[in-house]
């Protein structure tokens, strides 16, 4: 009776905080189709799986898709066939970003791909969507935004969350106290790929119709091997684990998690940074680690990314999520919606736990239902797009605007820094520099760009 009445009074204190948070809005859109005067023309660069179905989500709004681009002949004609056959088709990316009549491109190459067409569709006076994470260095993070500044352009970075209904109230119920005082937020993907992981395939030729010199780019020039391409129409392409083109779990999903994290904390990064990480029992030919925490200290409170890669037993029996542990209720949050469990009103009920039937010691309320709870309603891409169209019209600032991609990708890139070079790093959140850190992990910082590539803003 005690815990019901505790669940009550937290539900009436919670509406009273959040001036009625509505938890039923099923149906709810903030996507807007085209009007028929309202022609804007999409130039996408990078019909891999990803572009092509963000490029679908943009047809959905009414825009003409005027011109595809891709490095890889097969991926190309999947590209051309999404965009019903008429769009003009390039392999240079240049080629997109010379055409008049295009309005605003989207980015979907690799990760260390996204710099450089930004900057430059920037430049040639288009509007950005870039998927995350926006790069592989910081340095090259900070001249995006340069870049986005300079030319005032409008940037929306690949962070949909933002554009998502449930996360929206989830981060307006952390802003508004409803949780308390949080301290320690927790984030992880787990799963199991014991014992080969991605394998180890041998290098080879490229197949027909890869150009692996432009693929490549800026980065070294190596021989092709399957998994630092890794393209595939039913998987996601295994670049991500190499640290030439990308920065691992951390760049791609890690910075999916800590940008809510950002967002709800109202944090703009890490003052520092220490990781722990190595491959302990996964053998195959990526640079990444099968066992990774990372801990970014802030002002306030501290945050974690977990992630294993040998066991997918989950805290909330999910493989991945965010925590945000308040003093008065701890919420959980993922993409198919949130939770919200109070803490007891007696806490000295954790000083006096139980044997649970695995012999750990838990607190007695554990595992009870929670007294909020709110679950997906909506289309987070496609409301996500349409964030980016009206803000082509209005000018402002996008949901994810390439600041706050910027910001929430240089966290996870500076784990993958700490982790490297075995080091804790300190920041200077204000002036994006180190305060401490050794020449090594200075230089990770940047990267060098193979010639002829540069990025100039």
């Amino acid at each position: 009776m005690t815990d019901e009445l505790n669940r009550r009074d937290f539900i009436k204190r919670a509406a009273l905080t959040t001036g009625g948070v509505s938890l039923s809005m099923a149906g709810f859109s903030t996507g807007n189709v085209l009007g028929a005067n309202d022609r804007i023309r999409l130039g996408v660069i990078g019909t891999g799986k990803q572009g092509v179905d963000d490029m679908k989500n943009f047809m959905k709004h009414g825009v003409e898709v005027a011109a595809v681009c891709d490095v890889f002949e097969t991926n190309l004609a999947i590209g051309l066939d999404a965009a019903g056959g008429k769009a003009k088709t390039f392999k240079d990316f240049r080629q997109v970003l010379d055409d008049k009549e295009i309005d605003v491109v989207l980015i979907a190459t690799p990760d260390h791909w996204h710099p450089l067409p930004m900057v430059e569709a920037c430049k040639a006076g288009k509007d950005v969507y870039v998927e995350k994470p926006v790069c592989v260095a910081v340095e090259e993070g900070q001249k995006m935004v340069a870049a986005a500044r300079a030319h005032k352009r409008i940037v929306q970075v690949g962070l949909w969350q933002r554009s998502n209904l449930h996360f929206q109230k989830a981060v307006e119920l952390v802003q508004s106290g409803v949780l308390g005082k949080v301290s320690f937020v927790r984030t992880w993907n787990y799963n199991n790929m014991f014992p080969d992981g991605y394998g180890s395939p041998a290098d080879s030729e490229p197949p027909a119709g890869l150009d692996w010199d432009l693929w490549l780019g800026p980065a070294p020039k190596v021989p092709y091997n399957f998994n630092r391409f890794g393209a595939g129409t039913s998987r996601w392409s295994t670049f991500r684990y190499f640290y030439d083109y990308a920065n691992g779990w951390p760049g791609d999903w890690g910075v999916h998690l800590m940008d809510i994290v950002h967002w709800a904390m109202q944090a703009e990064g890490p003052t520092a940074i220490s990781t722990i990480g190595t491959k302990h029992l996964i053998q195959d030919n990526t640079d990444i680690p099968d066992t990774l925490v990372i801990t970014w200290e802030y002002p306030n409170f501290v945050a974690t990314y977990e992630n294993r890669q040998c066991n997918n037993n989950s805290m909330f029996k999910h493989d991945y999520g965010i925590e945000f542990h308040g003093t008065d209720a701890t919420m959980f949050l993922d993409r198919a919606g949130f939770e919200v469990f109070p803490e007891p009103a007696d806490k000295s009920i954790y000083r006096e736990h139980h044997k649970s039937s695995s012999g750990h010691d838990v607190p007695d309320d554990y595992g009870k239902a929670p007294a909020m709870k709110m679950e997906l309603v909506d289309d987070g891409l496609l409301n996500h797009v349409g964030n980016l169209l009206e803000c082509m019209r209005s000018r402002k600032h996008p949901h994810s605007d390439i600041e706050f991609g910027h910001r929430s990708s240089s966290a996870c890139i500076l784990g993958n820094i700490a982790l490297r070079t075995k080091e804790r790093l300190q920041w200077d959140v204000a002036n994006q520099t180190l305060l401490k850190g050794s020449p090594a992990a200075q230089k990770l910082l940047g990267r060098e760009y193979r010639a002829p590539w540069k990025l100039e803003v």
